[in-house]
C-alpha cells in the first residue's frame, strides 16, 4: 500500500493528473482516521476501565475470572490475588490480569442505578399529580 502511494505521488505519466493521487492519499488518511475512532479508541477506553477495576478490587469482593471461576477475594498482593471459591474454603491464587469482572461492584452499581431511576420516577409521579389538580375558577 505504501509503495503504491509513493508511485502515485511520483511523476505522473502523461495524461494522468496529480489531483487523482492527492485524492487517493486523502481517502486513505480518512479511512485511517475512521478506523481509529471506530475500533482503536473504544478498545483503549475499555482497557483503561478494566485496569481501573482490577486496581480497585478489595478484600471481600466477589470476582469472576476470565476462565469462569467465581470466588471471594481473601488476600491481595502486588500482582496476584487469593480467592476462596467454595464453602469448604478452597483457595486459589490467580494473577490480577485474569480478573474479568468484579461482581460485587457491578451489583452495587446496578442497585444504585435502580434506586436513582425509582427516585426519578417518584418525583415525576408527584409532579404529574400536581398537574392533574383541577383549576378553581372564581
Amino acid at each position: 500500500m505504501f509503495s503504491y502511494l509513493i508511485s502515485m505521488t511520483a511523476e505522473a505519466p502523461a495524461g494522468v493528473s496529480a489531483a487523482g493521487s492527492i485524492y487517493t492519499l486523502g481517502f486513505m488518511i480518512l479511512m485511517l482516521v475512521v478506523l481509529y475512532f471506530i475500533m482503536i479508541r473504544p478498545q483503549r477506553k475499555k482497557e483503561k476501565a478494566d485496569a481501573e477495576m482490577r486496581k480497585n478490587v478489595q478484600v471481600g469482593d466477589e470476582i469472576e475470572t476470565i476462565g469462569g471461576i467465581v470466588g471471594i477475594i481473601t488476600k491481595i498482593e502486588e500482582k496476584t490475588v487469593v480467592i476462596e471459591t467454595s464453602s469448604d474454603r478452597c483457595k486459589m491464587r490467580i494473577k490480577k490480569w485474569a480478573i474479568a469482572t468484579n461482581v460485587s461492584a457491578d451489583e452495587e452499581a446496578k442497585s444504585k442505578s435502580e434506586a436513582a431511576k425509582a427516585e426519578k420516577a417518584e418525583k415525576k409521579g408527584k409532579k404529574d399529580k400536581e398537574d392533574d389538580k383541577p383549576i378553581e375558577k372564581d
